[in-house]
Order: structure tokens, then sequence, then C-alpha cells
């Protein structure tokens, strides 16, 4: 692959800058590129190049310290990111230091950052489901919050066309409310797996239990090979960085895309100081940018801004953009910029064990665990009186028991160490993920006197979860349990372990799209109001938060609105 340009051309202007190089910015880079235009991505951290900066993708236990356990030091500089325990010393460099990148806690929000080319893509969970009606509907059936702009119909095709380029694992099973997709063929269930599926599908008419629909690729088209991805080989270090380009993300797929035109233009260390306003014109001209390492001020300038910084750093752009027009951010004529966060809710669900099957086992460590889709509030006859909308259940997976756990077993000699090379007792766990509405108080702002080291102020976070959450886990909990019933599983142990809203690492809401100025941040085709040249798509854009995994939509919304966008520009119409 040819490297990445990273210096500015003379003029510093090109026909389109992406703010982000994540998800959705890699997205908007190569469908602009590919559509002609000359196109900056601006990354706040280092560059990361697939493959070669993936420093311990092959690494094993014993070639870290402690065992890849995350050191006191790193701790110290990292200790939102690990508070949570998602990350260890083979992941942490995907991580952000929160010393360098503070924020104010008003309520404990988990705020998990990836600043660096390729942004979370390179550890993202990958579950990948389209939303449908039932979700782009449900506000304004129950006069929550504001309707979306849109429907499944307007998305639809370019969930497909997203689908087919990532390449998504999966199985068609014609639910209304979870929409196939084009996928390609699912990972396999083991033994146990299988049996609990049929078990709580024949118990339970309404709950089908599917193979997860997961961004990996278990076989390649052309267009994959072309770019150098392979098929997932079932090691299960995907926080690492996948030197096979299995799973997707910017470095592996939509970034190459965007470089393979020659258009493209990545310049990492470029912290977003603001959006250039022309008062005249009420367009965007640019953006102001401080580099990272010399903290010097530089402007770049574009015919349109494609803002995918990640939620709540687009929005900490957005509110520091003000003008004269707009001085409580760019954009928020309407003072909704900021509102609306959201995120899901988990930690809740049942595990257990299984006595039969033990002459049984399996290969590999698939990405990937079952998945429950949705199956309360769908209609009358499902609908809850205790809360509104609904959760399904994931990181659900049967495993045997391997040589580690004679960690917490007394033993000694030989029948001891013989005995742990044998595979040890069947166990499953399941735990499930909520919706979580869009609260006009769960906001965040700009704090009015403490900045970061580069002068930009820190985030104030304010948000929890509130009545409709906390009645919901119930179910969720007590749910999980009753199925490993119906499937004869014993041990069982329900748990409910609330953490804080971000945890989940779906944080979205704060600059919402809405039909109505008034209400709404961006309009639909992902427009600010009022200024047509700056474009929001990534999680911020979000009016609702559904209970499945966001970025497919994220993705389908950002190809949708670049498409529009090039139309536009040809009509001069930006």
């Amino acid at each position: 692959m040819t490297p990445y340009n990273s210096s500015l051309n003379a003029s510093h202007t090109y026909d389109a800058i992406v703010i982000g190089s994540g998800i959705t910015g890699g997205w908007a880079a190569k469908e602009l590129c590919e559509r002609g235009l000359k196109t900056l991505v601006l990354e706040k951290g280092r560059m990361v190049k697939h493959i070669e900066d993936y420093t311990t993708a092959n690494k094993d236990a014993w070639d870290e310290p402690f065992r890849g356990q995350i050191s006191h030091e790193a701790i110290q500089e990292q200790n939102v990111q690990a508070r949570s325990g998602y990350i260890n010393a083979f992941s942490k460099q995907f991580f952000a230091n929160d010393l360098d990148n503070p924020y104010q806690e008003v309520q404990r929000f988990d705020w998990f950052r990836g600043n660096q080319v390729g942004g979370r893509s390179i550890t993202w969970g990958r579950h990948t489901y389209r939303w449908s009606d039932l979700d782009f509907e449900a506000n304004a059936k129950e006069g929550i919050a504001i309707d979306w702009p849109i429907r499944y119909k307007d998305i639809a095709p370019w969930y497909s066309y997203v689908e087919k380029f990532i390449g998504v694992a999966g199985e068609k099973r014609n639910l209304p409310h979870l929409p196939d997709g084009d996928f390609l063929k699912p990972f396999d269930m083991n033994c146990i797996e299988k049996h609990f599926a049929e078990s709580v599908e024949n118990g339970f008419k309404s709950r089908p239990v599917i193979m997860g629909r997961v961004a990996h690729l278990t076989e390649t088209k052309p267009w994959h090979t072309a770019l150098g991805r392979g098929t997932c080989q079932n090691r299960n270090r995907c926080g690492r960085g996948c030197p096979f380009g299995a799973y997707f993300s910017s470095n592996a797929a939509t970034l190459p895309a965007a470089n393979n035109t020659g258009l493209l233009t990545i310049r990492p260390f470029s912290i977003v100081h603001s959006i250039i306003l022309d008062k005249h014109s009420n367009k965007a001209t640019g953006v102001r940018i401080l580099d990272a390492e010399t903290k010097t001020m530089t402007e770049v300038f574009a015919k349109i801004v494609f803002v995918c910084a990640s939620t709540l750093a687009t929005t900490q752009i957005l509110l520091h953009s003000s003008s004269d027009r707009f001085p409580q951010g760019l954009g928020n004529a309407s003072g909704v910029l900021g509102h609306n966060l959201m995120d899901h809710h988990h930690n809740v669900g049942a595990m257990a064990s299984y006595d039969g099957l033990k002459d049984a086992y399996y290969k590999g460590r698939k990405p990937v665990s079952l998945f429950i889709p949705k199956y309360v509030n769908l209609n009358e006859q499902t609908k809850q009186a205790q809360f509104k909308r609904g959760f399904n259940y994931q990181a659900g997976d049967a495993i045997r028991a391997s040589w580690n756990r004679g960690v917490n077993e007394l033993g000694v000699g030989a029948h001891f160490k013989d005995n742990l090379l044998v595979p040890g007792e069947w166990s499953m766990s399941m735990m499930a993920f909520g919706e979580v509405l869009p609260y006009h108080e769960n906001k965040v702002t700009l704090h009015p006197t403490l900045t970061d080291k580069w002068g930009i102020p820190q985030l104030v976070i304010d948000a929890g979860f509130k009545e409709n959450e906390w009645n919901m886990r119930k179910k969720m909990k007590d749910d999980a349990a009753e199925m490993f019933e119906k499937a004869g599983f014993k041990n069982i142990k329900a748990f409910d372990n609330p953490t804080a809203l971000g945890n989940s690492i779906h944080e979205m809401g704060t600059a919402r799209m809405g039909k109505d100025p008034k209400t709404s941040v961006l309009n639909e085709h992902n427009q600010i109001h009022g200024i047509p040249n700056v474009f929001v798509t990534d999680g911020a854009c979000m009016v609702s938060s559904n209970s499945v995994n966001p970025s497919l939509t994220y993705m389908a919304l950002t190809v949708r609105a670049v498409d529009f966008a090039v139309n536009e520009l040809k009509k001069n119409n930006l």
C-alpha cells in the first residue's frame, strides 16, 4: 500500500475536510475520495499503520511482564480507560492518556477514547445490526424526545452498501424488528450453544437465539482481497489490531481504499480547535487546528466539512466553535446541542454450568457470542407495564474450563497436573444490553475555566440512568436465569452489577437529527441546520439509542450523507 500523505499542501485548501479517522471518519474519507474530492482527514492522535503498528498482535501472555496485566504506572495515565477492566498491556496503546485528555464528571461517566488513526475502529466490539422502523418510530409513538427525520426505507440501501464492503458474518432469520442484511456465512455454535438455542426457542417461541452478526470475514470477496484482507483466524486477539484485516477497521479497509485514489491526506497530531464560519455566507470555510506537538495554530480550508470525531469529541468541537451568530456553539440555535446523551446499560444477566456433553469439545476462539434479539415491547402482546423499549442478550458463550482452573484448585503432584490437561466443566454466561432513553437533562457542557494542555475547554459530563432503565434490569436478569433453567443448566447465578453511563462504549446523542431546527441540531441529511456545508455523522447525530450496537447505523448514515453532499456540491448548492 502506498504510504499515506500527511503533509498539508501549500494553499491549505481541499475539497473536503473530515474531522476524525475512526469508523465514520474512515467511511467519509473513502466515499469523498472515491467521488473525486481531494480530502484532508484530521486526526487528534498518532499515526497507526495497519499491521506494522499492531505491535502486540502476536504476543502470548508470557511475553509481557505480569502476564499482560496493566502496570501501576500505566493506570495512573489511563485511570478512566482502565477502571472498568477493558484494557491490558496488550491493548492500552489504543486508548487515550487520561492525564493529557481530562474531563469533569458531575456523575461518573466512563469516556473511552482512541486518539489515533483508526480511532476506536481498532478496538470496537464489531457487533453489527440494522435498526427497524420499530426503532425509528418509537419516539414519535411514545411521545418521547423528538421524532427521527428518517425511516428504515431511507437507510436500508445504505445498510446494504456498507455491509457488503465491510463483510458481516451472520444468518438470516426474517425478523421484522431485526432486519436481515447482506451477510457472509455465520460463525458456528458449539454443541452447548446449539443445545441452549434449541431449548430456548422450543420453550419461548418469541425468543430466537442466533449467532451474533459481526463485522468479521468468514469468507472473502474480491474487494476484500484487493485491500489485503483475509478471513478470521479465531484467535480472539482483536483488541490488539488484526494483522489479517479480518475484522473491519478504518486502518484495514476504508482508509486504504481512500488512499488508493491518490486524493487522501491524513494529518495526525492535529487537534481541532474550532470550525471557521463565514458570517456573510453562513457557511463553514474551514477548520482551525493545533499541532499536538508544537501547539502551532493552522487554518485549513474546504468546501465541505464532515465532523466525525466521535460523539462527545464532536460535540466538544461544536460547542467550542462559537461565533456572533452561534454564541452557544456552532449550529446551536435550538439550545439542544450537548443534551440527550445516551449509551446502553449492561452488566446484567446470568451464568450457569451444564453437566452433559462431556465427550464434546470445540476448536478456536470465535470472536462472537450468541445473540437473542429484543422480544419485549414489540407489540401489544409483548408490552411491558414497568418500562418502555427493550433489551437484547449478547456476550453469551459456552466454554469448557481449561488448565487455568488450577489457579483456584488445591492440588499437587502428577495426578493434579494430568487432570489439568483434561477439559473441565461446561459453563455459559449471558449478558443483556438495554436501551437508554434520550433525557434532556443528560448533558455535556464546556467548563468555564478548566482546559487541557492545548487550551481546549474541558468537557463536563452530567448524565446517568433513570427509573426506566432500573426497572428494565430486573427483567433482564430474571429472564436470563429463566432461560438457563429451561435449558437444563445447573448452578444458575443471576447478576446485576450496574456500571456508569458510558461503560457500554456506545455513547450517542448530543447533536441530534430532527425535522424542526427549533428542537434539533441536524436535518435528515445530517447537515447542521442553517450551515449547509457542515455534516455530523457519528454517534452525536442519534435521536434514540435502540438496544443494539449502533456502529452500522453510523456508517450507513455517513455514506448516505456523503452521497447527498457530493450531489449538492455538483449543483453548486454548497
